[in-house]
């Protein structure tokens, strides 16, 4: 028996795990629910390609019980999952595969909750402009009391100084996670490229860029499931909430970086500058798709601009708006937009920047 109701012992399960499958592969669904956390169910594949990998053809659409994740009443409970996005297992192995899939109401229209139909529309609609977005993912290790891991019982930490990019004990926490879980996105072909420790001990980002479109939803939501299964395994629980803990402590974010073909060349601060004033006009309409309980951090403290104000600037981190300082100097590169909380959706923050900067579908606005 495990010492835990919620860790196995990983020595047992080995054993089982290098079981031959007789021609069969476990691909693992997954998709988003209703409160912004993400689900998941195994299905047995019968048939595994002669050449080794699955195409989104290969794989059937499935079902599952709404009613139960907040997405469908009781009375018509059915949701669809459709695969839209393949990735390698790093849990199982090959052939076993991820799934990444969004969900469809049964009279064939997105579920209210699926945000990535409307946003891949528009990666569509605009992709002469070759967008690319690199996202840094902020969050929180805690342990089954919700307190942040390592902190004392009954007490606080030492002050906000030496935890940021820190080493050593009393510094950092839970890096055994961080590191399996950077090695296990390598493993999945996510386009993770970096992690560090954050100002907060106990909090910790990865990075997920440059990806081109839609594929930066994608790459970001696996990322995210992959640390919530690892950190399962380990015992520790995963907090995105975007102000964990109130006072003199930084908050989580999910800072956005976005670049153009346009603005990647010389001469592209004109087009980087259009842009940032396109997102000026349409401040309150992004904050609200920008993350739950976002006003908890953006305060204009701690590495913030204030909720209320739109603000932009050559390397400062107190902005809305951040042009890196080597941008600036080029005259073209890329902006990082600063607001969005770590609990925000990928799939709603780059949908509504591609339809600020460049038009909506048909005139609509983007899905809230």
């Amino acid at each position: 028996m495990a010492g835990s109701a919620t860790v196995s012992y990983t020595e047992n399960l080995l054993k089982y795990m290098r079981l031959d499958q007789k021609g069969s592969a476990m691909a693992e669904y997954i998709w988003i629910d209703a409160t912004g956390g993400v689900r998941s169910k195994s299905k047995t594949l019968l048939k595994v390609p002669e050449s080794g990998e699955y195409t989104i053809d290969d794989l059937p659409e499935w079902n599952f019980d709404g009613s139960s994740t907040g997405q469908a009443p009781g009375d018509n409970s059915d949701v669809y999952l459709r695969p839209v996005a393949i990735f390698p297992d790093p849990f199982r192995g090959a052939p076993n595969i991820l799934v990444l899939t969004e969900c469809w109401d049964p009279d064939g229209t997105p579920n209210k909750f699926n945000y990535r139909a409307e946003c891949a529309k528009l990666m569509v609609a605009h992709k002469a402009h070759e967008p690319w977005f690199g996202l840094e993912q902020e969050y929180t290790l805690l342990d089954f009391s919700d307190r942040p891991y390592g902190w004392p019982t009954n007490g606080f930490p030492g002050p906000q100084g030496p935890y940021y990019c820190g080493v050593g004990a009393g510094k950092v926490y839970c890096r055994d996670i961080v590191e399996a879980h950077y090695k296990a996105c390598l493993n999945a072909g996510i386009k993770i490229s970096g992690t560090n420790a954050e100002v907060m001990p106990a909090q910790w980002e990865f990075q997920v860029g440059p990806c081109d479109g839609i594929e930066m939803g994608d790459h970001l939501w696996v990322a995210r499931f992959l640390l919530h299964r690892i950190a399962e395994e380990f015992g520790a629980k995963i907090s995105f909430h975007p102000k964990p803990i109130p006072g003199d402590w930084n908050g989580a974010g999910l800072h956005s970086n976005y670049s153009s073909k346009e603005m990647r060349v010389e001469g592209g601060m004109k087009y980087i500058e259009a842009a940032i004033k396109k997102l000026e006009g349409r401040h309150k309409e992004h904050i609200a798709v920008y993350g739950e309980d976002n006003t908890m951090r953006l305060t204009g403290r701690h590495e913030t601009g204030s909720i209320d104000t739109f603000t932009y600037g050559v390397a400062n981190r107190g902005a809305s708006i951040r042009i890196p300082r080597e941008c600036g100097a080029k005259g073209y590169g890329y902006f990082e937009d600063r607001r969005p909380a770590s609990n925000a959706d990928p799939y709603q923050i780059t949908g509504i920047m591609m339809e600020t900067m460049y038009g909506g579908l048909d005139g609509t606005e983007l899905k809230k």
